[in-house]
C-alpha cells in the first residue's frame, strides 16, 4: 500500500501544473444502490477523507437500479474532468457477463482509479425461521423446487449470481428476489417475505450480532474475521465468491486527475479511521494503481463470463 502511494505521490508531482485547477467544484460520487447498502456506505466512508484531501465537498449520489448499471451508464456518459465519479462493485463484472447489451461498455468506457475494499458475501436467514443450517435450506429447497426465494440487490448483480451459483453447486432451484439494494431486502427477510437473503456483511452484520438474523454460511473460501458463520464451502466444497469495490471516472478524464484521485484513495485508505470504518463493514481495505485496477476488471468481466456459461445461466 505505502509503495503504491509514494508511486501515486511522484506522478502527482510531475503532472501537478496539469490538475491545478481541478476541482472548480463539488465532486459528485455516483453509487448504483439503495441507501444503507454495502456500496452507499462504503462510498459515504471514502467520500469523507476525499472531501478533506481536495478542498471540495465530495457528495454521495444514488442512481439506483439494473445491478448498478445505471450509476455506471451515467457516469460513463458524464463529462470526463474528474467531477463526477463512480463507486463500482463486483456487479460491474458480472453484469458484464448476464447481459446481453450493455449501453456501456464495463473496460473501455471508464478511466480507472482505484480499487477500495475486498469482501465476502452472506447467505442468511431468519433467526426464528425453519432453516438452522445452510443444508437444512438446500434440503428444502431440493423438497420444493422453485419455492423457496432468495434476494439481492437486483438481476445481474455479484448477489444475484452467487445466489444462483449457490443453487447450480446444491443441484436446486431457487427462486430470486431482486431489490434495488439498501435493507429493504432484510426488512423482507424479517417479515418473513423472503427465505433467505445474498448480500454484504454491511447490510446483513448488524442483525447477525442482534441475533434476529442466522449467517448460514459466508462465501469466502475461510471464515471471515469477525463474522461467527461456517463458510458455504463446508457444504458445497469448492465454492468460494469474494467481491470488491473500487473507484473509476468517465474514460478520457485526464491522467493528472486520475493519479491524484488515485494518490488521495491511498492516503484514505492508509488512515485508520478509515481502514476500522471499511473493516467494521466486514470489508479489508485493499488499493492498487489504476492500472492493475483496470487488468482486475477485465479478468472479472472474462471469469463471470465463464461461470454463466459453466452454469447454464441465461443471458437477459
Amino acid at each position: 500500500m505505502r509503495i503504491v502511494l509514494a508511486a501515486a505521490l511522484a506522478l502527482i508531482a510531475l503532472l501537478q501544473p496539469a490538475a491545478a485547477q481541478w476541482p472548480e467544484r463539488p465532486v459528485t460520487l455516483v453509487q448504483g444502490f439503495g441507501a444503507g447498502g454495502n456500496a452507499d456506505t462504503i462510498a459515504r466512508v471514502i467520500a469523507g477523507p476525499l472531501s478533506t484531501a481536495l478542498g471540495r465537498p465530495v457528495v454521495v449520489e444514488a442512481r439506483t437500479g439494473a445491478g448498478g448499471n445505471i450509476a455506471s451508464e451515467y457516469v460513463a456518459r458524464s463529462r470526463p474532468d474528474g467531477h463526477t465519479l463512480v463507486l463500482l462493485t463486483g456487479g460491474h463484472a458480472v453484469s458484464a457477463a448476464v447481459y446481453r447489451r450493455l449501453a456501456f461498455d464495463p473496460v473501455e468506457d471508464f478511466a480507472f482509479v482505484s480499487t477500495v475494499s475486498v469482501f465476502p458475501f452472506v447467505v442468511a436467514t431468519r433467526a426464528d425461521g425453519p432453516f438452522a443450517s445452510l443444508p437444512d435450506l438446500i434440503a428444502a429447497a431440493r423438497a420444493r423446487p422453485g419455492e423457496v426465494t432468495f434476494s439481492s440487490v437486483g438481476v445481474g448483480s455479484t448477489q444475484h449470481l452467487t445466489g444462483e451459483m449457490l443453487a447450480q453447486a446444491a443441484g436446486v432451484r431457487m427462486a430470486h428476489v431482486p431489490y434495488r439494494g439498501g435493507t429493504q431486502p432484510l426488512a423482507d427477510l424479517l417479515g418473513g417475505r423472503i427465505d433467505a437473503m445474498v448480500d454484504s456483511i454491511t447490510v446483513t452484520g448488524g442483525a447477525i450480532r442482534a441475533g434476529t438474523v442466522r449467517a448460514l454460511g459466508v462465501t469466502s473460501a475461510q471464515p471471515w474475521p469477525g463474522l461467527e458463520a461456517p463458510t458455504v464451502a463446508a457444504a458445497l466444497p469448492g465454492f468460494e465468491v469474494v467481491s470488491w469495490v473500487g473507484l473509476a471516472a468517465p474514460a478520457g478524464t485526464p491522467a493528472p486527475i486520475v493519479a491524484r484521485l488515485n494518490a488521495e484513495v491511498a492516503a484514505a485508505l492508509e488512515q485508520p479511521e478509515v481502514r476500522r470504518a471499511l473493516e467494521t463493514l466486514g470489508t479489508r481495505p485493499s488499493g492498487s494503481t489504476p492500472e492493475e485496477m483496470r487488468r482486475f476488471v477485465a479478468g472479472q468481466v472474462a471469469q463471470w463470463r465463464r461461470v454463466v456459461e459453466a452454469a447454464g445461466i441465461e443471458r437477459q
